[in-house]
C-alpha cells in the first residue's frame, strides 16, 4: 500500500493524502492541494475476499439448504449498503462458495462488514442471483467485522460466529446459526510497483522574472476518458538540470500496462494555479520502450480554434531515465507477519484549553455526552490504529500541567499512576483523560520536547528487542509549541526510530508556525547541532469539522502511516519472511 510516492529524502512519500490547508506556503503544500482539487486521495491496496461457512442450520424440510451470502458494507453514519452476492451453493450445510468479493483496502477509516446467509427456495433457483428479492428467502444468520480484523490475521483468515441476527425469527433464537469463514488475498497488482525516473529536454517554458520549477503529475484515464491524478513529482526548484526523483507507479492503480497514462508538466506558482507546460499521453509499455530506446518524446500541448482541438508540439522532450519493475513487500505483508502499530497519545492541559468547568473549555465535558475536540481526536485516531495493537494497552500521557500538590510536569501519566503509562483500550484513555482533569491544574507552556522523547524511549527499547512494532504517537494541542528547538531535536533524533508523530491542532488558535514541524511543508528538520532528519515522522492538521462526504483531516492524515511505515522497514532492509 502506497507505492505510489516520491520525496526529497527517501524518494516516497504518500500522494494526495494531507490535508487541505487554507494556506499554502511551499511547492508540496501547494501541489498536494492542486492533486486534491483533482480528485487525487490516498492510495489503496485491493482485496479479494473469499467465503465459506460451517454447520449452517437446515431450514428445508426434504433437503438441505441452498446458501446464498450477501455482503454488506456500513458507512460511518450507519447506513449500510449491499456490495456484493455469491452464486447459490445447492444442498449444503458447509458451502464454499467460488464467487469472491474484490474491495480497496483503506487503512484510514474503519471498513465495517456484514455478511447475511440466506437459503434460497428451489422455485427461485432459475433466478439470476442478483434478481432475488432477500425477503422471499429464508434468512440463515450473519456475522460482522472490520476489513481490518482479516488483514491482521497471520493466516489472513478470520471465523465469525453466525447469530441470528435482526431478521430471524424468535423460535429460532437459541439454535445455533454455525460459522463463517471469510479469508483475504491482496490482490498481485498491488504489490507490483514500477519505479521510473523522469527527464525533461529543451525546456520552453520560462517564468518573467525567475527559472522554471517543474514538476509531474501522471495520472490515468477512465472510462468516460476523464484523467484521474494517481502520482507527482517533486517540484524542481531552480535547478537547470530537469531530471526528477523516483516516482513508484502502483500497477493496481494504473489498470495495467497497457493502459493510457496522461503525464502533464507543470510549472509551479505559489498561489496553487499551475501553469500547464505541455503532456504526453503513453502506456507503461510505451514508457518501458522509449527507456530501452534511449529517445525522448516530445510533449504537446493542447490549443483550440474556434470548434478545432489541436496539439501545438513543443522542443521540450521527456526522457526515461530508469525503467524497474519489480514485486515489493506491502504493507499488509508486514501486518500478515506479526507487525504491529502501537498507539501512544498525549494531551494539551495547557491553561490556554480554559476552565474545564465551563462551556467554552476546549476539554469541557458536555453532559449530553457530545464529545469535546481532544476526544473526538483520540476517538478518530484510536478507533482504526486499535485493530493493529493486540494487547490494546496504550501508553498516554498528559503535559503542561500541574498535579495536585506538585510541579508543572510536562509528561505526565494519564492513568495518575507514578509506575506505568498504559491504559485499557480507547476507553480507558478517555476515563483517564477525564479523571485527569479532576486531579490536576491547567498550567504551562506548551513544551513536546519530554514527551517525544518519552515516546521514542519505547520505540528504541523495541528496536533493540527486534520486536514487530512501529510506534505512532498522537499529540492534541490548542497551541504552539514553546521548546521548538528542543522539539526539533527530538524528532531529528527519532526518525532513526521506529516512529510516526501526528499532531493535531484544536481550537482557533493560529498553527501556521506548526507546520515547521511537518517536513512536507519544506525542508528536513534540522536539530541545533546540524543533523537532519533520516526521514520525515511528523503530520500535522487542525481539526476541523467535516461537512457531508468530506474526507476529514485525521482520515487524511492517517493515510500517510503506511507509507512511513514502510519507509522504515524499507530502509533498514526489514523484510517479513
Amino acid at each position: 500500500m502506497g507505492n505510489c510516492c516520491s520525496d526529497g529524502g527517501s524518494g516516497r512519500a504518500a500522494i494526495g493524502a494531507t490535508a487541505a490547508y487554507p494556506t499554502i506556503d511551499g511547492p508540496n503544500d501547494a501541489v498536494q492541494l492542486f492533486l486534491s482539487a483533482r480528485g487525487c486521495h490516498g492510495l489503496f491496496s485491493q482485496i479479494e475476499l473469499s467465503f465459506s461457512a460451517l454447520g449452517l442450520r437446515d431450514r428445508d424440510l426434504c433437503s438441505k439448504s441452498d446458501p446464498l451470502l450477501v455482503i454488506y458494507v456500513r458507512g460511518r453514519d450507519g447506513a449500510v449498503q449491499e456490495v456484493g452476492r455469491t452464486e447459490v451453493v445447492l444442498n449444503s450445510f458447509n458451502p464454499t462458495w467460488i464467487t469472491k468479493h474484490t474491495m480497496a483496502f483503506q487503512f484510514e477509516v474503519v471498513q465495517t462488514l456484514i455478511f447475511r446467509v440466506y437459503d434460497v427456495d428451489t422455485p427461485f433457483h432459475n433466478v439470476e442471483v442478483k434478481m432475488l428479492k432477500l425477503d422471499e428467502q429464508q434468512f440463515l444468520g450473519e456475522a460482522t467485522c472490520a476489513l481490518s480484523q482479516i488483514v491482521t490475521k497471520s493466516s489472513r483468515s478470520l471465523t465469525l460466529d453466525l447469530v441470528p441476527g435482526t431478521e430471524a425469527a424468535d423460535s429460532v433464537c437459541s439454535q445455533s446459526c454455525g460459522k463463517l469463514i471469510v479469508h483475504a488475498e491482496e490482490c498481485i497488482g498491488s504489490k507490483t510497483t514500477t519505479e521510473i525516473i523522469f527527464r525533461c529536454s529543451d525546456f520552453e517554458h520560462k517564468t518573467l522574472f525567475s527559472r522554471s520549477d517543474p514538476f509531474l503529475v501522471i495520472s490515468k484515464i477512465v472510462e468516460n476518458g476523464i484523467p484521474i491524478p494517481i502520482c507527482k513529482s517533486e517540484v524542481i526548484k531552480n535547478d537547470p538540470r530537469l531530471a526528477w526523483k523516483s516516482v513508484f507507479l502502483n500497477i493496481q492503480q494504473v489498470g495495467s500496462k497497457d493502459s493510457p497514462l496522461v503525464i502533464e508538466c507543470f510549472n509551479f506558482n505559489s498561489n496553487g494555479k499551475h501553469d500547464l507546460v505541455g503532456k504526453v499521453q503513453k502506456s507503461l509499455v510505451d514508457l518501458e520502450r522509449l527507456h530501452s530506446s534511449g529517445q525522448g518524446e516530445n510533449l504537446f500541448y493542447p490549443t483550440s480554434s474556434g470548434n478545432n482541438y489541436q496539439n501545438k508540439i513543443l522542443k521540450s522532450q521527456l526522457f526515461v531515465d530508469t525503467f524497474n519493475e519489480s514485486i515489493q513487500c506491502s504493507f499488509l505483508d508486514y501486518l500478515a507477519e506479526g507487525f504491529e502499530l502501537n498507539f501512544m497519545v498525549a494531551i494539551d492541559f495547557t491553561a490556554s484549553n480554559g476552565n474545564p468547568r465551563l462551556p467554552d473549555s476546549l476539554h469541557y465535558i458536555d453532559p449530553s455526552g457530545h464529545p469535546n475536540a481532544y476526544q473526538r481526536a483520540v476517538l478518530e485516531v484510536g478507533e482504526v490504529l486499535q485493530f493493529y495493537d493486540t494487547d490494546r494497552r496504550f501508553p498516554a500521557w498528559g503535559f503542561g500541567a500541574r498535579p495536585i500538590d506538585g510541579p508543572v510536569s510536562h509528561c505526565f501519566n494519564l492513568n495518575g499512576s507514578s509506575n506505568y503509562c498504559e491504559v485499557e483500550g480507547i476507553q480507558g484513555i478517555m476515563m483517564a483523560y477525564m479523571s485527569a482533569l479532576l486531579n490536576v491544574s491547567l498550567a504551562g507552556p506548551t513544551l513536546f520536547g519530554p514527551v517525544i522523547t518519552n515516546a521514542a524511549l519505547l520505540a528504541s527499547q523495541s528496536l533493540a528487542n527486534s520486536w514487530h512494532k512501529y510506534f505512532v504517537l498522537l499529540i492534541i494541542t490548542d497551541g504552539v509549541v514553546t521548546d521548538l528547538q528542543e522539539t526539533k531535536d527530538a524528532l531529528v533524533k527519532a526518525s532513526d526510530l521506529p516512529l510516526s508523530i501526528l499532531i493535531v491542532g484544536v481550537g482557533g488558535a493560529d498553527f501556521k508556525e506548526m507546520e515547521i514541524l511537518d517536513a512536507d511543508k519544506g525542508d528536513r528538520l534540522e536539530s541545533s547541532n546540524g543533523r537532519v532528519a533520516s526521514r520525515d515522522i511528523v503530520q500535522f492538521v487542525p481539526l476541523r469539522d467535516v461537512q457531508s462526504g468530506e474526507i476529514s483531516a485525521i482520515q487524511s492524515l492517517l493515510a500517510e502511516l503506511p507509507t512511513q511505515f514502510l519507509t522504515f522497514m524499507r530502509t533498514r532492509d526489514i523484510r517479513p519472511s
